[in-house]
């Protein structure tokens, strides 16, 4: 299942790409603003995408009323996470609507610690809701090192962290 955004008004879009073959070209009506607009099916993922290099784990946002359940791979750095909206400068976007998750909430910085191992920090950035582990909220100078697991809340939304490691 793939989604199409609305060149209008942002609007995300369902469909079965499955049904269809790369480079066809589909009309779509968004429900939202009536808009049509078309696409071309490109080639499927596994063809498309091969590894860039050693993955450094993702972010999982778990389903809720606002959003689909997303995977959003994590970088070497800073990972700016917050909501989607068109223009902002972030490199960890959120697909939703949640109004209580800032355009950038919180940053997850990812590095090598002396012994060549992925460590992962967080922090708020800072946002207007906070950001929590657990029951505990980050103020606006709080590192926290997380791991494999971790939960995370920003506003009405959940993220766990999935480093990729076997255990």
């Amino acid at each position: 299942m793939k989604r199409v955004r609305c060149p209008k008004c942002q609007n995300r879009i369902p469909f079965d790409d499955s049904r269809y073959e790369e480079g066809q070209t589909l009309v779509f009506e968004c429900p939202e603003c009536r808009k049509q607009f078309g696409i071309r099916i490109g080639p499927r993922k596994q063809e498309e995408e091969e590894p860039a290099g050693p993955s450094c784990g993702s972010i999982i946002v778990v389903e809720n009323v606002f959003h689909f359940r997303q995977e959003l791979p994590l970088k070497m750095g800073d990972n700016v996470i917050g909501r989607y909206v068109p223009g902002t400068n972030i490199n960890t976007p959120i697909e939703t609507v949640d109004p209580s998750v800032d355009t950038t909430h919180c940053i997850i910085t990812v590095s090598k610690n002396r012994q060549g191992s992925l460590q992962y920090v967080l922090r708020d950035a800072p946002s207007g809701t906070g950001t929590f582990v657990g029951n505990t909220i980050l103020r606006d100078k709080d590192r926290l090192r997380i791991e494999d697991g971790t939960i995370i809340t920003i506003g009405a939304t959940t993220l766990i962290l999935s480093t990729g490691e076997e255990k």
